[in-house]
């Protein structure tokens, strides 16, 4: 048994003791309770979640945007006849009513499913004609031109209807002036139908990177210089008798 002076020493020491331990546990505890609220302000963020994982593997420096390179990761896939399969007979369907709606003012032009009657010609919009190829390249030129241009997540996805409308609509004008040749009994030859489709790929493709690069701010004009004074940017005024 230790004698009371000891004892008496030794009680503040243990009370010191059992003081930090409880201080360092309501840190642990409030550091704990901090996490899940930063978890959940990464989720609601577009692209949190998947950004935090990302970085957290290594894979993306802290200022590389994650959702044009999620995007490019999931055109790699083989997802071509995937699309094909869902989602060309909707859109040879649109594609068809638009461009009777376009041709209607110039040509006899009835549809049914994706089939056009103008001028008593039939013109069917087949697979090739829906687009597909179009909406893979035009995706993939809005992810790597986000990329270049070091577009935020918020802006990317705010912009991705816009090349989806563009993408549509280029489709919609090169459909219609194929069928605009068929219906007027003038066929175009295969390398004309190829080289329209460049020139729409091309136009269209131009359209989506100009709108996923920033407008550039036009610097303000440096001021004139003042007769009899030498003057260079950054450097010294030397007056001059002239």
């Amino acid at each position: 048994m230790e004698p009371p002076a000891r004892a008496a020493r030794l009680a503040p020491a243990g009370l010191a003791r059992a003081g930090g331990c409880r201080h360092r546990a309501r840190d642990l505890a409030a550091h704990g309770a901090r996490l899940p609220a930063r978890a959940a302000a990464a989720g609601r963020r577009p692209g949190g979640r998947a950004g935090a994982g990302l970085r957290a593997a290594g894979f993306l420096p802290r200022r590389v945007a994650t959702l044009p390179v999620a995007g490019l990761a999931v055109l790699a896939l083989p997802l071509l006849s995937s699309l094909q399969f869902y989602a060309g007979y909707p859109l040879r369907v649109v594609t068809a009513e638009a461009s009777r709606w376009l041709l209607a003012p110039g040509f006899d032009v009835a549809r049914e499913g994706t089939s056009l009657m103008v001028d008593g010609r039939l013109v069917i919009v087949d697979a090739p004609c829906s687009g597909v190829q179009m909406v893979w390249l035009g995706y993939f030129t809005a992810c790597a031109v986000a990329l270049w241009a070091r577009r935020s997540d918020r802006a990317f996805l705010r912009r991705l209807p816009m090349v989806g409308l563009l993408v549509l609509a280029g489709n919609i004008v090169r459909n219609s002036v194929l069928i605009a040749f068929e219906g007027a009994g003038h066929p175009l030859a295969a390398w004309a139908h190829n080289a329209l489709g460049l020139v729409v790929l091309a136009v269209v493709c131009a359209a989506i990177a100009r709108l996923m690069v920033p407008e550039r701010v036009a610097p303000e004009p440096a001021e004139q210089p003042i007769p009899g004074l030498i003057t260079t940017q950054g450097g010294r005024h030397v007056d001059t008798v002239l």
